[in-house]
């Protein structure tokens, strides 16, 4: 690894999420002078929790894919230097990591699980679809190789981030519709889209399986807060030389003559760098540049790219006797005759660290229409009316729980956010859960979106290649090795 004195060059990110802090870990690795420019009070954006009740209340990880030695994120945060002060549990020992519940009389069967492993998964596919053997093994084949690619880096060493390598750049759904799935068959595997905020019909087949192969894998849940896993990604910068300047948002990007001069900050203070990392949603770093610093093409593409759709969630403290801790998630799904989910609400009963009780977690679509009278306000200023809805949807979807787990004892609900709350806390366009829409439609326009024409900007974050904790730490990897040039960061970057 180069010494920090012969390699000595400066660089700022904007944006402390997970794509800003491993971007800046791995350059500040690299020997790079490193300031990360936050402008809430504490670093971590979505994988940050927060508390209330004396409960800490997650929002953007409610679990992990692929930690198991040997495995992709494992991988990434052992090279991050974070593996050891992250404490994790291994989901799945009693042969479920999700259980989907659906709600459609054209369903069958009701239930489906998802458990650890390609083989157990496919037997449940199998036992659960008896008639559908052919259709089965078209859609096995292809996730076994993503698997094998994903986990051996494959797309990350290539020379160009190809997703020709794994061809599968059609949408899942017209692929399950030419394999003349069952309705039901669809419906179950229609899933990993809606973890990642894309329709079926228009999800890249790619995306989808690197998302299911992920929890497949393995699959985990923190044994600590999300406020101490970012915490873990923040000490391993300061010890590495890197800074976090907090409460102070940049409002500009320094530019002459397309190249990066530094950036500006809210305070009226400039750092001078001739390395910039957006690490936030491209249409916010293009609302920081001057006029003329890129091309009115490039403007008008990344104005122009559509985001995914925004979560509604709450938390709620029960009584932990009466409700104990249940090792897998639930899902009840809303799906259509031909197998299309129309929407989803996702349930957690975990541990808490407050004595007697534990916390359900419930998430569901963004429902953005309710909350367009408050889109010209700001957080903690919305109003009586605003609350009095917001509390209205959490007792609503608090009550739909309580189908699956009975009267809930000890009920209090602890927070409820909603779109705009995102929208405030991470700079994210309308509220986005997952950033720029990866779909089939806009891949030409949404690809390599890292790469800038000014020289010296980049970007990272979860919406460059793709969303999730891995999606966004591979993209933070993939704006490193521009930043180095494809061979320099073969020969320094060995993961």
């Amino acid at each position: 690894m180069p010494s920090r004195k012969s390699n000595s060059r400066k660089a700022v990110i904007i944006g402390s999420g997970v794509g800003g802090l491993s971007t800046a870990i791995i350059l500040s690795k690299l020997g790079f002078e490193v300031t990360v420019v936050e402008k809430n009070r504490k670093p971590g954006g979505m994988m940050r929790s927060y508390t209330r009740g004396g409960i800490a209340c997650e929002v953007g990880v409610h679990y992990l894919g692929s930690l198991g030695k040997g495995q992709i994120l494992r991988k990434f945060f052992d090279y991050l230097g974070v593996s050891a002060d992250i404490p994790v549990e291994r989901m799945g020992k009693g042969g479920v990591i999700d259980r989907y519940i659906f709600n459609a009389d054209h369903m069958h069967p009701k239930t489906f699980d998802l458990p650890e492993g390609l083989d157990a998964y496919e037997q449940n596919l199998r036992q659960a679809f008896p008639d559908q053997h052919h259709q089965i093994t078209a859609v096995i084949e292809p996730l076994k190789k993503v698997t094998r690619q994903l986990h051996a880096l494959d797309l990350l060493y290539a020379k160009e981030i190809d997703f020709s390598l794994l061809d599968q750049s059609q949408p899942f759904g017209r692929i399950l519709s030419r394999l003349r799935c069952s309705p039901g068959l669809k419906s179950v595997l229609a899933i990993p889209s809606s973890w990642i905020g894309v329709p079926l019909e228009d999800c890249p087949a790619y995306y989808h399986n690197m998302a299911l192969a992920s929890y497949l894998s393995s699959s985990w849940r923190l044994k600590c807060s999300g406020a101490k896993k970012a915490d873990a990604f923040v000490k391993q910068l300061k010890e590495l030389g890197g800074k976090i300047v907090t409460e102070e948002a940049a409002n500009e990007i320094l530019v002459d003559a397309r190249t990066v001069l530094g950036v500006g900050l809210t305070s009226g203070r400039r750092i001078t760098t001739p390395v910039v990392v957006g690490a936030v949603h491209p249409t916010v770093v293009l609302d920081m540049l001057p006029q003329g610093a890129v091309r009115p093409s490039y403007r008008k593409r990344i104005s122009n790219l559509k985001n995914t759709h925004g979560i509604f969630g709450a938390h709620a403290r029960l009584d932990a006797e009466a409700h104990r801790e249940i090792p897998y998630n639930i899902f009840k799904i809303d799906t259509d005759p031909t197998g299309n989910v129309n929407d989803l609400i996702y349930y957690q009963i975990r541990k808490s660290s407050r004595e007697g009780a534990n916390i359900l977690s419930v998430l569901t679509s963004g429902k953005t229409k309710l909350w367009r009278p408050w889109e010209d306000t700001v957080s903690g200023r919305r109003g009586d009316a605003y609350l009095k809805l917001k509390e209205r949807e959490a007792r609503g979807l608090i009550r739909e729980a309580e189908e699956f787990f009975g009267p809930l004892q000890g009920l209090k609900i602890l927070d409820a956010y909603t779109p705009l709350t995102l929208r405030d806390w991470v700079n994210s366009p309308d509220g986005s859960a997952y950033g720029v829409l990866r779909s089939a439609g806009q891949s030409l326009a949404a690809a390599l979106l890292n790469r800038t024409s000014v020289k010296g900007l980049y970007l990272a974050g979860q919406s460059v290649l793709a969303p999730g904790v891995i999606g966004t730490i591979m993209g933070s990897f993939a704006t490193v090795k521009l930043i180095l040039g494809t061979d320099a960061f073969r020969k320094q970057i060995q993961i």
